[in-house]
């Protein structure tokens, strides 16, 4: 009787052991670069909250809109801009009804410290002492366009354009600053808001506002998911954590 007892405790705590553990859910998100920073404290508190695992995908905006277009198993676009998603919504390639402005970004000038310019306004990257000026490419970053368009503005991007370094986003714009490869980097406020060095927010009116749009992937094998994100982001504590950094927050629909 004993020996049974003996053997009925070990299948049972061999039971237990091989039990599996529950698996954890995901939601892969398509990120523009621009939230590199922003994401990196939202995605734990995400996690926390819901228990649901964020796996972000970095990139330029353009280049996240072509993989989708291709097939890239993504769940959720947060772009950089409104017609990126507007467009991959007009193909059908995301949920009706789930394309939504879910902040404004703000574009700056960051002067790293490495950077021997001394300058407090946009017209000084004229100065000899700019040597280098990184700004992400405009046909694939919303930011770069927005950097492009102010300095046609002010009218001075015939003198700024030789000096001008291409990023393939604007976290690499950024980059190259912190690697003393830049002496001014446009960039996004909410990537350099903690960095040293001076800050020049850009004036919105210069340029077309960076209206940041998302929406769910039509193929996302895991859309309930997808939609606690998006709530959390647009919604929840996210919004708070957006406005942090910089962002505008607001709840216009495109």
């Amino acid at each position: 009787m004993a020996r049974w007892l003996i053997v009925f405790a070990c299948g049972l705590l061999c039971g237990c052991r091989s039990t599996p553990a529950p698996s954890r859910s995901e939601v892969t998100v398509a990120a523009a670069a621009n939230l590199t920073d922003v994401f990196a404290k939202i995605g734990p508190a995400f996690e926390s909250q819901t228990n649901i695992h964020p796996v972000f995908s970095f990139a330029s905006t353009a280049q996240l809109a072509q993989q989708i277009e291709n097939g890239a198993p993504f769940d959720v676009f947060t772009a950089a801009d409104a017609s990126h998603v507007a467009d991959l919504d007009r193909k059908g390639l995301l949920v009706p009804g789930s394309r939504v402005v879910y902040a404004r970004g703000v574009l700056a000038l960051w002067i790293p410290p490495s950077s021997r310019a001394d300058i407090s306004t946009l017209d000084g990257l004229k100065s000899p002492a700019v040597r280098t000026v990184a700004i992400a490419k405009p046909e694939l970053a919303p930011y770069g366009q927005a950097a492009l368009e102010t300095l046609r503005r002010l009218g001075i991007w015939d003198a700024i354009q030789p000096k001008v370094v291409y990023a393939e986003n604007i976290s690499m714009a950024r980059q190259y600053g912190q690697s003393k490869n830049a002496d001014a980097v446009f960039t996004a406020y909410s990537l350099v808001l903690h960095e040293s060095g001076r800050l020049i927010p850009v004036d919105e009116d210069l340029h077309q506002p960076i209206d940041q749009s998302l929406g769910i992937v039509a193929k996302s094998q895991h859309q309930a998911a997808a939609r606690k994100f998006v709530d959390y982001l647009f919604k929840g504590d996210g919004r708070a954590m957006l406005e942090s950094f910089g962002y505008r927050v607001g709840t216009k629909a495109q």
